[in-house]
This record gives structure tokens, C-alpha cells and sequence, in this order.
């Protein structure tokens, strides 16, 4: 099966999954070099994940997006005073996007904003919102407390235990100068696994 991971990240939500040939976009360059690292089968490409969507949707089977779209968070609402940005809407872009004009399965991950989602999504599962085409079970990974106030590197080990994740770059995104800040916006490799199992096996259960 053909799969296109879109902003890849490190890989959180792509750890656990098995049987597939996987696309992976992701625009930092020393973030997509821990992805090939990790997952040195996949095929790797730095650039906009938002474009290539739109110009190779056509190639896959299945569609995982998890946009970084921070501007819809309930952070991003306790500082918009100061920092004044609009909402991304290129999250709504891609859910409507996907819903009218893949014939594949797709999955758009998100936090769970600070307003009520302008598109109702299929499922929650702990703080993400996931919309899709097709309805899945997952079970939420709790993390351990104390994780979200941390901000340095022994947070960084912390969430790399949690995840399963190891490496030892220490990746600073977008000005953001905590060493798990990558690793934070994670979806836990469990989670990914229980949603593209879910729809594989169902998927043969309909193929046969």
C-alpha cells in the first residue's frame, strides 16, 4: 500500500506501522534527517507538505496529515494578544480537500482547538482530533505527568522514552528553544498504529 505521511516529524504516528511503502514530507531539513535515520526504507522529501498534497494525492492509497497548524491551540489563544495571528486555514483546506477529492483513505490529525471545530471531526482521542473517511477505534496513550511543563533536555529523554523515539540531535523549531518541543507534537506511535491497522484490516476484510 502506497502512503503519504504528510508533515512527518520524527515519525510518531509512522513507528508502528507495517506492510507499506511510505512517502514522507516534512519542510526542516535536520528533522527530516532524523526521520531517514529512523526510518531508513521510507522515501524522504524536504519541502512543503501542503503543496505536495495537492500535486501527488493522486499517487497513494492512504493520506496521513498532521498539520502544525499551533494557531488553532488554546496556547495559541492565551497569546494572541500579543502575537495577533489569524487561524491557519490550510486545515480546513486539506480535511475538505481529501474528503471530496482523494478516492483513498485519509487521516488529518490536529490538537483540539480552542473553538468548536468549523468541521465536525470523526473521532477524539486524548487532546488530538482526527477527521477521516472511515471510523476507527484507538485507545488514548496517557502521558505521564509532569510532561507539559517540562523544557529542557531531560524533557527531552522523558518524551523520547514515552514515545519510543531516540536520537541525539537536539532540534530547536521555529525560534522554540525546548529540546521537546518535536517530540511534543507527536501523535504516540500506539495511536498510529490503531488507526492504519484498523483500516488496513478492514480494508482486506472488504477486498476478500
Amino acid at each position: 500500500m502506497n502512503v503519504l505521511n504528510l508533515y512527518s516529524g520524527v515519525g510518531g504516528n509512522r513507528k508502528l506501522w507495517k506492510n507499506c511503502k511510505v512517502v514522507a514530507v516534512e519542510s526542516n531539513e535536520k528533522i527530516a534527517r532524523v526521520y531517514q535515520r529512523l526510518h531508513p526504507n521510507d522515501e524522504v522529501v524536504i519541502g512543503d507538505a501542503h503543496e505536495y498534497l495537492r500535486e501527488h494525492f493522486s499517487e497513494f492509497d492512504f493520506i496521513w496529515s498532521s498539520p502544525p497548524f499551533q494557531t488553532h491551540s488554546h496556547v495559541a489563544k492565551a497569546t494572541r494578544r500579543k502575537v495577533r495571528r489569524y487561524p491557519d486555514m490550510r486545515l480546513y483546506e486539506e480535511i475538505l480537500f481529501l474528503q471530496h477529492f482523494f478516492e483513498g483513505d485519509f487521516v488529518v490529525e490536529n490538537v483540539s482547538p480552542f473553538y468548536e471545530p468549523l468541521i465536525k471531526p470523526t473521532k477524539r482521542v486524548g487532546r488530538h482530533l482526527f477527521w477521516s473517511n472511515f471510523d476507527f477505534d484507538a485507545d488514548n496513550v496517557k502521558k505521564p505527568r509532569n510532561f507539559i511543563s517540562m523544557a529542557n533536555l531531560e524533557a527531552k529523554k522523558a518524551w523520547m522514552d514515552w514515545l519510543g523515539i531516540h536520537y541525539e540531535e537536539n532540534i530547536y523549531h521555529n525560534g522554540n528553544h525546548c529540546p521537546a518541543k518535536v517530540l511534543r507534537n507527536c501523535v504516540h506511535p500506539e495511536i498510529g498504529r490503531q488507526i492504519f491497522e484498523y483500516k488496513t484490516k478492514n480494508r482486506s476484510a472488504t477486498d476478500e
